[in-house]
């Protein structure tokens, strides 16, 4: 079978690319801002404007405000579920698209579907709907976000489990932040607006603490103000002569320091709107029969990770780290290297001043910079 010619595939990418829906992510700094509030005024708008627009999924968390807003809104009714002797719903993603609204609401991106349902999450189910042709609104918390996670849980020192890879905020046409201030927020909390009564002086002393709060809301705007730079850079014309950011995050077997620069990577990435490749280089000491089954373990994790965030493996064999760097990055047309900082002990300092001097070295003749990640 003769396979498609550049242009004719370019011509079928903008085909299919005309028929998917459109895609509008309403992002917040945190649970209580008014996502879901927001999404429920816009559905209201458009059915006043003729559009038809119905629920997907909502959860108002029995909230009054919130839930008063469904009241006049066609809901598609939810999947109902037994799962460990539970009566559960999900999102019916099926009965959405036999119905065909244009536009559609589905509430709580990041959540985990329940096993045994066609795909594990939620963000793959709005996949489909848009596939189909139909408009999706949804709602996310940042804390959500795959490259976010290292720095939230720093902020706020909880690891959240429910995330969305950093390319699913990538494909959506429309993010919109709803910003609140932190006494805005806390005062909504007090109010009793966001969590029941018992709940709320443990929110208070845990997660919605001000300098918490504060912080989350700085790496909410600085990530809505990215996606508007990724906007501008794929539909203003760029000026001639101007540099096309490609990055490379170069990962060893270690596990933690391999995510770490994965995740700056695809931030950096994510800025510049540019296109990103993870390296690993196997030495003869870490071949395939004589690497641990742990470190193999986590080098499959690793690549899994990079690659639902919009990354590209690449995987090859030498000797010489530096050189195999070098040469992938030339091959590549890399514009920024990514590496991580080294564990302080006396041979690793040795060995990664030896493997720097030879990058630096050979960097030097070259346009590639070089970024050594903390």
């Amino acid at each position: 079978m003769a396979e498609t010619n550049p242009s004719a595939q370019h011509f079928l990418d903008l085909i299919k690319k005309s028929r998917r829906g459109k895609f509008k992510i309403y992002i917040g700094m945190s649970a209580g801002v008014g996502k879901t509030f927001r999404m429920l005024q816009e559905a209201h708008a458009l059915l006043r404007n003729g559009i038809d627009v119905k629920i997907g999924y909502i959860e108002t968390h029995f909230r009054k405000e919130t839930h008063d807003l469904l009241e006049g809104l066609p809901v598609i009714p939810r999947r109902q579920l037994f799962y460990k002797g539970k009566e559960l719903d999900e999102l019916d993603v099926q009965a959405v698209i036999s119905l065909r609204p244009e536009v559609v609401i589905v509430d709580e991106l990041a959540h985990t579907n329940i096993e045994g349902s066609k795909n594990n999450k939620r963000w793959q189910d709005v996949f489909e709907i848009l596939e189909a042709g139909i408009n999706v609104i949804s709602a996310v918390n940042i804390q959500h976000i795959e490259s976010l996670n290292e720095e939230v849980k720093q902020i706020t020192g909880i690891e959240v489990k429910e995330r969305i890879p950093d390319s699913v905020l990538g494909a959506a046409d429309e993010v919109v932040n709803i910003d609140l201030t932190a006494d805005e927020l806390i005062t909504r909390l007090k109010e009793g607006k966001i969590y029941k009564p018992e709940k709320i002086q443990t929110a208070l002393t845990n997660f919605f603490k001000a300098d918490h709060i504060l912080q989350l809301r700085e790496l909410a705007l600085k990530e809505v103000a990215s996606q508007v730079e990724r906007k501008v850079e794929s539909e203003v014309p760029k000026m001639v002569g101007s540099r096309r950011e490609k990055f490379l995050a170069c990962i060893s077997s270690n596990e933690n320091t391999a995510r770490h620069v994965i995740r700056k990577t695809a931030r950096l990435a994510s800025y510049y709107n540019s296109k990103w490749f993870v390296l690993y280089v196997q030495t003869p000491k870490e071949s395939q029969d004589r690497i641990a089954l742990d470190k193999q373990r986590h080098l499959i994790n690793n690549f899994k990770l990079a690659t639902e965030m919009g990354g590209e493996i690449v995987r090859v064999q030498s000797a010489n780290i530096s050189e195999a760097i070098i040469e992938v990055a030339e091959q590549r047309q890399i514009t920024t290297i990514c590496v991580g900082k080294p564990h302080i002990t006396l041979i690793k300092v040795i060995l990664a001043t030896n493997l720097f001097n030879n990058l630096l070295k050979k960097l030097s003749s070259s346009d590639i910079d070089l970024v050594i990640l903390s």
